[in-house]
């Protein structure tokens, strides 16, 4: 009876003994851990902070005149501003100096007073009214500017720290592999599309994993300290993020690889994903920046390197349609691709070379 012959693994189980490979290399890593409860604990400490400070709100800031000052007088919720005219109250309240201004009100014979505020009316000011007054609204954007700076600010840390933490380490990984000569055994052995595509899904597991982690911490944190309704709104938009993230990071992946492979020592590292840093820097300083203007966010959201901050963000302000996420999202697995495509042959062409840095019209050439 003749003996069957060994079944040696197709290309699909090779690329996860791969991805297995890279995965246990990072869990073994000390500074992947420590740097992945460090973003937990700074998420979790955030968020119990603002928890906190919804739960002892700081006393709400009132501008009135001589005319309206008794509907405020006594209350010890409210840090009352007297000011010599109603132009004056107002012009407190656009320098953000006040939460609002309470003066006459002289569009409406029904009421002794209005309140003016800048994007909503503070709710401390309302409740301590004798009578409802009629409220005017200086910005109509309808979200508070320091929570949407927040949230800007988290969405852009989280795409940029694990973009940027990953992306650097699959670049290194590569070069330690080529000047250990450890890459030319790999090869021999399995196709080089194949290496990098178990590279490229390792890493990708690794990331979605930590940016579900953070997810999950803050859905968790969110609720137990009675931060519901921010909950309710950050749900949907943090769903789309990690759609997003996950599109993102492989096409980053797949370009940070092929960085890697043009070059040899890990010195000359840091200069060849230079460029690719930046795509990852950009989206973060940009949506800070910006995250005010609805046109350049609208720009953003379909920028593939910047869609993952900025759609989210959008979602989250009420400033997209329900189309565009989907849109952009078509954009961005196109793109992603492509990059797989181009960093591939980058990947394959380059690997292989010692010495010089490779130039990027070489590790481009066809028939390689």
């Amino acid at each position: 009876m003749t003996a069957s012959a060994p079944a040696f693994p197709n290309t699909a189980q090779t690329a996860w003994l791969v991805a297995e490979r890279e995965i246990g290399s990072k869990l073994r890593s000390r500074v992947f851990v420590v740097s992945t409860l460090v973003l937990v604990l700074l998420l979790l400490g955030g968020v119990v902070w603002g928890g906190l400070t919804a739960a002892s709100p700081p006393r709400t800031s009132v501008a009135v005149t001589s005319a309206t000052a008794y509907a405020v007088g006594g209350i010890d919720a409210l840090k009352v501003t007297e000011v010599a005219t109603p132009h004056a109250a107002v012009a407190l309240v656009r320098d953000g100096r006040v939460d609002a201004a309470l003066i006459p009100d002289a569009a409406s014979a029904g009421f002794d007073y209005a309140v003016i505020a800048k994007t909503d009316a503070p709710a401390a000011l309302l409740q301590a009214l004798a009578k409802t007054p009629r409220v005017q609204l200086l910005d109509h954007s309808g979200r508070n500017n320091v929570l949407r700076y927040l949230v800007a600010l988290g969405f852009g840390v989280a795409f940029f720290m694990a973009a940027s933490l990953f992306g650097s380490t699959i670049a290194q990984s590569v070069v330690e592999e080529k000047s250990t000569r450890v890459v030319e055994i790999l090869i021999s052995a399995i196709p080089v599309r194949t290496l990098l595509t178990g590279k490229v899904i390792g890493n990708t597991v690794l990331a979605m994993g930590q940016i579900l982690l953070l997810v999950a911490v803050t859905a968790v944190g969110l609720g137990i300290t009675g931060q519901g309704a921010l909950l309710a709104g950050l749900a949907g938009p943090l769903a789309w993020f990690a759609v997003f993230f996950l599109f993102g990071f492989v096409l980053l992946a797949a370009l940070f690889s092929a960085a890697g492979a043009m070059v040899s020592r890990q010195e000359d590292v840091g200069a060849t994903i230079a460029p690719l840093s930046m795509l990852i820097l950009l989206p973060y300083v940009l949506v800070l920046v910006f995250n005010g203007n609805p046109t350049v966010l609208g720009v953003m959201s379909y920028v593939p390197f910047s869609a993952p901050v900025a759609m989210p963000l959008r979602l989250y302000l009420g400033e997209a349609h329900a189309w565009e996420p989907v849109v952009s999202l078509v954009v961005l697995a196109a793109t992603c691709a492509v990059a797989i495509r181009i960093g591939s042959r980058i990947y394959r062409n380059s690997l292989l070379r010692m010495g010089a840095r490779v130039k990027l019209a070489e590790a481009l050439a066809r028939g390689r």
